[in-house]
């Protein structure tokens, strides 16, 4: 029975442990003293032994009680039949002191701290009903685990990645026998990395990182000689008193790709040695189904091998979908970049996702001549206001725009690559990178093998509840058909399916009001639902949009910088004051926009952000003055401090 149950039907609760145990007493007390409080909601049933000794024959030796539990509850909860300390605390249908049946428990709780939560629980108030209708618990179809299989592991996962990795180590938290099957296919162009995933190795880490030498290298030009950081009073007395921006900075391509690699080269490492401490098996094998228990392992020398398992994760993530036109095999992905052995030079980014557009601006930002190839729209996905002014600011950067093109034809041609567009124009580039679109890295499983059927539009695997449509085989992450393309995505859903697979939790993952930002020369916060999106699910008469254009502080003393702008808008249900979508373009996106995803979560109204005291002087202050309304024709550029 979980806390929530027990707030309108009566809770029996058992406690057994030896009579000398300090942990076993604390926990009877807390449990008797609730009992007294709540007669009605619960009752404590306690098994005192004498001894340990006759303790850890009934848990372990002789009854087994805790392998009977674990049985009993469908093997849904290895952390029964691993536990051995004292207390040993379940909730039962039965309050019969002298039962030694394991058929009336209802739940496993664990030992003394586990009991003292399930006690907090218990105490608190009854949550609020949902305001969607709906309760967050997955569903899940029996998929036939049981503690006593004769299988390799009790979880294998197939991917290696931020997902992979984090829902390994919590199932091995959790009692389970754990490997993480991982190796890496180099990309086409040559590429190969280490433990860790898309993110760590050719994602979120090195473009970050890349981003951020843009940055600096912005404030060196914009910024420093504004605020006085390396002018001379020559430059000064030149310059008729006034401070002029920098020259460009000068760049090493090589040393910040050997430092970039450096650090991710050190998370390698960390990320085995941290699987090594849990108890997680590594094994850099690839893998194919054989059937729906069996993988077929092949090594880098050729070696096979099978491995077997009781429950498979597939966590394999996704890879950039190829170039699809002649010489397309010319271009590199961000598979490539990050490590690119050669100064990029001229680049041409294929593509408007935010993989391409960041990649332009990092490019651009440490000096190289960017230009971005678009078929259709900026952004696709993301809010249309907001892309567009990612595209003008993009544009104000010296970032050149082909716009409705897409390549035809890629040739070599001496040491550059000359591209041929769909509108008979051609250009020669250094580079050429295809960031079009990423498709699920399924196509070596033999999926086929076991019935898990994918989507042939992007090679994704369907699924419900992170359940495919084999029962004991199981997805999360890129992979997923319809997931977010997010690392803490797959952390959380890897997590949380962990939990529910061997600690008996019913939590579903939640994939609604997700932050996310988008590291353009202008970032970009998001969480919600865009404009478009909040109008066509509630109707244009339902929805207004608060919006402000503002200028950071940090930016003011810059002429150059002074000619742009950020923005923030706040997308609000006009009948509930709810608050359906937040934007933001400007400094520091990714730390303003978080604190609002914890606010949206919670179910924020529009009052509850403008009520709140802002953080003077800051950028995501800008958000509790909102107070102009698109609808309002005013002008929404911000006044005053």
């Amino acid at each position: 029975m979980t806390s929530a149950a027990a707030a309108t039907t009566k809770s029996i609760i058992h406690v057994a442990g030896y009579s000398s145990c300090g942990f076993y007493r604390r926990a009877a007390s807390v449990v008797a003293s609730l009992s007294l409080l709540f007669p009605h909601r619960l009752q404590l049933v306690q098994h005192e032994f004498t001894s340990r000794d006759e303790f850890r024959e009934w848990l372990i030796h002789g009854t087994n009680f805790r392998e009977r539990v674990g049985n009993t509850l469908g093997g849904g909860n290895l952390r029964a039949s691993a536990h051995s300390s004292s207390p040993f605390c379940w909730t039962s249908n039965t309050a019969d002191q002298s039962s030694t049946s394991a058929d009336s428990v209802l739940e496993f709780i664990g030992g003394c701290d586990d009991a003292l939560d399930w006690c907090r629980k218990f105490a608190q108030p009854p949550a609020a009903p949902s305001t969607d209708g709906e309760a967050n618990v997955a569903d899940m179809v029996p998929d036939g685990h049981s503690p006593s299989h004769s299988y390799d592991y009790d979880l294998l996962i197939l991917g290696g990645g931020s997902g992979g990795l984090a829902a390994s180590k919590e199932a091995a938290k959790l009692g389970a026998k754990v490997a993480v099957l991982d190796y890496v296919k180099p990309s086409p162009a040559g590429s190969k990395w280490g433990l860790g995933g898309t993110c760590v190795n050719v994602g979120c880490i090195p473009k970050k990182l890349m981003h951020n030498a843009a940055l600096l290298s912005g404030n060196y030009v914009h910024d420093q000689p504004h605020y006085g950081i390396g002018v001379t009073p020559e430059s000064i007395e030149a310059n008729y008193g006034m401070t002029q921006d920098n020259t460009a900075a000068t760049h090493s391509w090589d040393m910040l790709k050997q430092n970039v690699q450096n650090h991710i080269r050190g998370l390698n490492f960390k990320y085995r040695v941290d699987l090594r401490e849990k108890e997680v098996t590594y094994l850099n094998l690839l893998g194919k189904f054989v059937d729906k228990n069996t993988i077929e392992t092949v090594d880098k020398k050729g070696n096979v091998d099978t491995v077997t398992f009781s429950r498979c994760m597939i966590a394999v993530g996704g890879r950039p979908t190829p170039l699809n036109c002649e010489g397309g095999e010319l271009a590199i992905s961000s598979d490539d970049i990050f490590s690119l052995d050669r100064d990029p030079g001229k680049v041409l980014c294929v593509g408007a996702s935010y993989i391409s557009l960041e990649c332009a601006g990092f490019l651009r930002g440490i000096g190289k001549d960017v230009t971005v190839a678009v078929r259709s729209i900026l952004l696709r996905g993301f809010d249309r206001e907001c892309a567009k002014l990612i595209g003008e600011h993009m544009k104000d950067e010296e970032i050149v725009f082909r716009e409705e093109v897409v390549p035809n034809k890629l040739e070599k041609v001496g040491e550059k690559i000359k591209v041929t567009f769909s509108n008979g124009e051609s250009d020669e580039y250094d580079t050429v990178l295809a960031a079009i679109g990423r498709s699920g890295d399924t196509s070596k499983l033999s999926l086929e093998n076991v019935g898990v059927a994918v989507n042939p539009k992007n090679s994704k695997i369907s699924a419900k509840f992170e359940q495919t449509s084999v029962p004991n085989i199981y997805v999360i992450g890129d992979v997923m058909d319809g997931c977010p393309e997010l690392t803490p995505v797959a952390i959380h859903a890897g997590k949380a399916l962990s939990r529910r697979l061997f600690g008996g939790s019913k939590q579903a993952m939640d994939y609604r009001n997700i932050c996310t930002t988008v590291f353009t020369p202008l970032e970009y916060g998001t969480v919600g639902y865009s404009e478009d999106e909040a109008i066509a699910e509630f109707g244009e008469e339902t929805v207004t949009v608060y919006h402000k254009y503002f200028i950071p502080l940090e930016w003011s003393l810059s002429p150059s910088r002074g000619s742009h702008q950020g923005f923030c808008k706040a997308i609000v249900n006009k009948h509930t004051d709810k608050v359906l979508g937040l934007h933001y373009l400007g400094p520091n996106a990714g730390e303003v926009m978080q604190g609002f995803g914890t606010a949206m979560k919670l179910g924020c109204k529009f009052e509850d952000i403008t009520e709140t005291v802002g953080i003077h002087p800051t950028t995501a202050e800008e958000f509790t003055t909102l107070s102009i309304t698109k609808e309002s024709g005013e002008d929404a550029a911000a006044s005053g401090c």
